[in-house]
């Protein structure tokens, strides 16, 4: 399979002060092509600096990051802007959606800065969302709204998907809606999917997890037999 992300020694440091503190300390990984992967930390372990790191919104104190073979840790800051545009989709806890318009449109206000979206009917069918299209956030449940949000992410066409916490704010019902949106367009789109979690029942449907620990990859595990969503249990 083709690797589509590679990390060399990436650290991270923060200075607040005289006080420097090192969050990420030399983490090695690849990650290939449609992988549904699963990065697994407690508060604290580094985990959503790996995700800024790799979605270009902060670049690295010292290591290489290589995506689909190009040098990102060299990569100027409209080059991250156009990576970050073209191939990157972003799913946050909170779902930062417009209020005063439609599922629909939300998702359309997407779709009009990406070079070649997908049709907005289509991706909104594929996180259920087809007959809720005309909708108001305010009348939506959190579940739904987070399926919009990641409508609103993949509509755009992105090689890589990053979901931080994503069902984070959600009971396990709704969790599991959400993941199987997720779960669906990996398998539909062949998208690469990371999610960030400490939340350990969701790393039984990856097909990799990384665990992350004091700003390590403390080790990483296969899943030879990912669960679906409607299997897990929180």
């Amino acid at each position: 399979m083709t690797i589509l992300l590679e990390g060399k020694g990436i650290r991270k440091n923060f200075k607040t002060g005289t006080v420097e503190t090192e969050v990420l300390k030399g983490i090695d990984f690849q990650v290939l092509q449609g992988e549904f992967i699963v990065v697994l930390g407690q508060s604290g372990s580094g985990k959503t600096t790996l995700l800024n790191i790799i979605g270009g919104m902060t670049q690295a104190s010292a290591g290489e990051l290589y995506y689909q073979g190009q040098p990102l840790h060299e990569a100027k800051e409209g080059e991250l802007t156009l990576y970050r545009r073209k191939e990157v989709g972003f799913v946050f806890q909170h779902y930062n959606l417009m209020p005063n318009l439609t599922a629909y449109e939300n998702v359309k206000l997407a779709s009009e800065i990406a070079v070649h979206p997908l049709v907005i009917e289509e991706v909104l069918a594929d996180v259920g969302l087809e007959d809720l299209k005309d909708h108001f956030p305010s009348q939506l449940s959190g579940g739904q709204q987070q399926r919009v949000a990641i409508a609103r992410a993949i509509v755009k066409k992105p090689s890589l998907l990053l979901c931080d916490e994503p069902t984070g704010a959600l009971d396990i019902q709704t969790g599991i809606q959400v993941l199987n949106a997720l779960q669906t367009l990996n398998q539909n789109y062949h998208m690469t999917i990371l999610i960030i979690t400490h939340n350990g029942e969701i790393a039984k449907m990856a097909n990799r997890v990384f665990f992350l620990k004091d700003g390590i990859m403390d080790h990483i595990t296969v899943n030879v037999h990912p669960l679906a969503p409607e299997e897990l249990t929180w």
